[in-house]
């Protein structure tokens, strides 16, 4: 294990980004007793890891995304008891509208007994959905829900407790063998960890050439709503299922992605993920939309938000939904669900680069972590 003497400007590790794989490397260097610093340019996290739907979708991976999945549940779990923030062990519900959705879920349900299907009756009770538009539906055991928001700042400031310096309102301007250039002045490093997600671009350009990556630009909007009963937990539809991995990659998701295409091109348009969380305080997220390009432009289509409540509006049963604020999210996007490079300057890049990093980033942290740098395995019980 490589380290660098306490004192001075120094560090055992140096993590380069706030957002949740950041944080999720600086929690594995805490937990192994290092000297970790936090560099971000912004005054606290601010991008994709506060602007999603703090919906953490275990049971909708498959593969490597699972694994990472797994790993992140169990430290979501224990960051949530040590830094006090709200998570619930809601698992996920899916409404199925059409039988081609009923297929998918029942095919997942089949090699996975995480997945149970749920009869029309048992659907709504819990979930406050039109009782004459749906067919039945599914709930995935494993999955979690936090308000993204809050969590941010609760790990930020647990993990402060924990010794980790977070240096914030810095930018890095330059990487070297062991060492960190800021507009703050240098850091020496043990190891550096670069964790900027779309970003990537801006520091390490030829390393986002390499994996192709772009960035994903999506629109959300939260309401206050009005609902027959609070959602029990996050809520997919057929369109989430052509997206995620546990389903999308089936036969039956072949056949409910061309009805929906062809019924719904409108919809296809937007590459529209219609689901839905509600928060603590009642109100609902809704969304999304994604549009890639290298640099997305930043106008958001009113035809988008105009989708979004014509269609909540069509699945649950409500009166329209009062806006409360509207936002575009951004995330790095490539042909892999994951980035995991050793740059030439030997910085360990990392990101998820698909919208599931809440989902998959503390786990892609620490199991990289402790590859890259020969780490042994944190101890039980260690915060």
């Amino acid at each position: 294990m490589n380290t660098v003497h306490a004192g001075g400007d120094s560090a055992d590790v140096v993590v380069v980004g706030s957002g949740i794989v950041g944080l999720g490397a600086a929690y594995a260097a805490a937990r192994r007793g290092l000297r970790v610093i936090v560099v971000d340019r912004t005054e606290s996290p601010v991008g994709a890891t506060i602007r999603n739907f703090g919906h953490l979708c275990i049971g909708a991976q498959n593969g490597e995304a699972r694994r990472y999945a797994d790993a992140s549940r169990e430290l979501w779990l224990r960051l949530s008891h040590d830094a006090g923030f709200w998570l619930r062990e809601s698992g996920t519900l899916v409404a199925a509208r059409t039988e081609e959705e009923i297929a998918v879920l029942a095919a997942a349900a089949r090699d996975d007994d995480g997945i149970r299907m749920l009869d029309a009756q048992e659907l709504l009770r819990l979930a406050p959905v039109r009782p004459d538009v749906v067919l039945g539906g599914a709930h995935i055991a494993t999955d979690l829900q936090t308000d993204p928001r809050a969590a941010a700042d609760a790990i930020v400031g647990h993990l402060a407790s924990l010794g980790v310096e977070f240096r914030f309102r810095t930018a890095v301007t330059g990487l070297a063998a062991e060492r960190v250039d800021t507009t703050r002045g240098a850091i020496a490093a043990g190891h550096v960890v670069v964790a900027v997600n779309h970003d990537l671009d801006q520091l390490l350009p030829e390393v986002a050439e390499r994996h192709g990556i772009v960035r994903c630009a999506l629109d959300m909007m939260r309401a206050a709503v009005s609902l027959r009963h609070p959602l029990s937990a996050p809520l997919l539809t057929g369109w989430s299922l052509v997206r995620y991995g546990r389903f999308a990659d089936s036969p039956e998701a072949a056949r409910l992605r061309e009805r929906l295409h062809t019924e719904r091109p409108d919809l296809a348009a937007l590459d529209l993920n219609q689901m839905y969380t509600q928060l603590p305080d009642g109100t609902l997220i809704i969304g999304d939309s994604h549009a890639s390009a290298v640099q997305p432009a930043p106008f958001q289509p009113e035809a988008a938000f105009t989708a979004f409540l014509t269609e909540a509006e069509a699945l649950f049963d409500m009166p329209t939904p009062r806006v409360l604020e509207r936002w575009q999210g951004v995330y790095a996007k490539g042909p892999t669900e994951f980035l995991i490079d050793r740059g030439d300057e030997g910085a360990l890049a990392l990101a998820a680069t698909t919208g599931i990093g809440m989902t998959t980033g503390l786990g892609l942290a620490e199991e990289n972590l402790t590859a890259a740098f020969g780490w042994a395995p944190a101890l039980e019980g260690t915060s």
